[in-house]
């Protein structure tokens, strides 16, 4: 599917994805024109929830930027007012509108609360956390899409896998912030624990490395059609590759990554 080209002003969610989720931007490029909007919306929503925890000072504050962003949706779908602020206020008319399911917003928010906890304890719980994040997002998308059945599986998996590749890609920063999202169990078999890779981030290239490895192996294809879902996939393996090479990555997307993405989408 070919994007349709852009407006010569972009809209005000436009413009904010664009800013703060430049990879995800791209991709929502190749939905239809009708619906990049509510794209947008369910974007800015998405950013809105990762950052609770980024600019709270302790995790009770991130539960509690959560539960609002929860009562955002639910006021949307139980009909009651909506919250003036520059994403609520489209999102909760989306919601309204049944053009957004208000149970996966929800889930999503429900998924980054393992953001909040100290540390992520096994590697099924930091499968869970994915699943429901990134891959959250992308099920959220294919949606909005109109896709059902078989593929929302594995329009998640693939949106889980490019949340695996955030999570790798941005250890060092994480650490700086005092946090770490590697499994405890994937780090103890290294002799780490989370407090060691906030204080040497390095130290956990093994880990990432291996979590990198195993992730490209279990990849699916990227799901034909649906590209502003799946898109992201054609990041996540770039990522993971180069993780698994132990490539410097590089802080803003080059322009390799951005062709791979838009070839991806202009081939199907």
């Amino acid at each position: 599917m070919n994007a349709a080209p852009l407006s010569p002003a972009l809209s005000q969610l436009g413009s904010f994805v664009r800013q703060h989720d430049p990879d995800r931007f791209l991709c929502a490029l190749f939905a239809p024109a009708m619906q990049r909007e509510a794209l947008f919306a369910l974007l800015a929503y998405n950013h809105e929830l990762a950052r609770a925890r980024e600019v709270a000072s302790q995790p009770m504050l991130a539960l509690i930027r959560l539960q609002w962003w929860r009562e955002v949706v639910e006021n949307a779908a139980e009909g009651r007012p909506a919250r003036q602020h520059e994403v609520a206020a489209p999102l909760h008319a989306l919601v309204a509108a049944g053009t957004l399911a208000a149970e996966d917003l929800l889930a999503m928010a429900d998924a980054r609360e393992a953001e909040a906890e100290e540390s992520i304890p096994t590697g099924a719980a930091f499968a869970a956390y994915l699943r429901g994040s990134a891959g959250g997002v992308a099920l959220a998308t294919a949606r909005l899409l109109g896709a059902q059945g078989a593929v929302l599986a594995a329009v998640q998996r693939a949106g889980a896998l490019y949340g695996l590749a955030g999570v790798l890609r941005s250890v060092a920063a994480r650490a700086g912030q005092g946090r770490c999202l590697l499994p405890e169990d994937a780090l103890a078999e290294a002799g780490l624990t989370p407090h060691d890779v906030i204080a040497e981030p390095a130290r956990a290239l093994p880990v990432v490395q291996m979590l990198a490895r195993e992730g490209l192996a279990a990849a699916p294809p990227r799901p034909p059609g649906l590209a502003a879902a799946t898109l992201p996939l054609v990041l996540a393996r770039r990522d993971l590759s180069r993780l698994v090479r132990g490539a410097s990555m590089p802080a803003s997307r080059g322009l390799g990554d951005r062709l791979a993405v838009i070839w991806a989408g202009l081939s199907g």
